[in-house]
């Protein structure tokens, strides 16, 4: 009786964990889509003008304000980051354009364009998988 009442409690708590993992999963993803939908229309507002709608609109645009030196790090630093969430490959050569492969211990993202974030892009445009995405890109973006 013990050991039943043991299992219940176990596939009860599991379940409960499983559930808080998956509901941790999709409010993660979610939020990370509405970032990227956030950054994507700041740069279309700024460069857009009369750029095609959809993901193709956005890609543009951003790889326009990180090509915009008058810009600080930091907004540079969010297009390389939204470019490489977005994982199109059309980013590709423009963000190793900027990648050194030298990636510091410690970088200041007002200070540099990160080395870091641009590996994450450049890896997420060559095909890398990205799990999140699944939730949010074709909610927000067409292709």
């Amino acid at each position: 009786m013990k050991i039943k009442n043991l299992k219940q409690r176990l596939i009860f708590a599991s379940s409960i964990a499983i559930s808080i993992f998956l509901l941790f999963f999709v409010v993660t993803s979610v939020w990370i889509g509405n970032e990227v939908k956030s950054h994507c229309s700041e740069a279309k507002r700024e460069y857009g003008g009369d750029l095609p709608a959809g993901r193709q609109g956005c890609v543009e645009a951003l790889i326009k304000l990180l090509n915009d030196e008058n810009k600080g790090f930091r907004e540079r630093n969010s297009a390389v980051w939204a470019l490489g969430q977005l994982g199109d490959s059309r980013a590709l050569p423009v963000l190793q354009s900027y990648y050194t492969g030298n990636i510091p211990s410690r970088e200041s993202l007002d200070k540099t364009i990160s080395q870091h974030e641009l590996k994450k892009a450049v890896n997420l445009t060559s095909g890398g998988f990205n799990i999140t995405s699944y939730i949010w890109r074709n909610r927000y973006f067409e292709k």
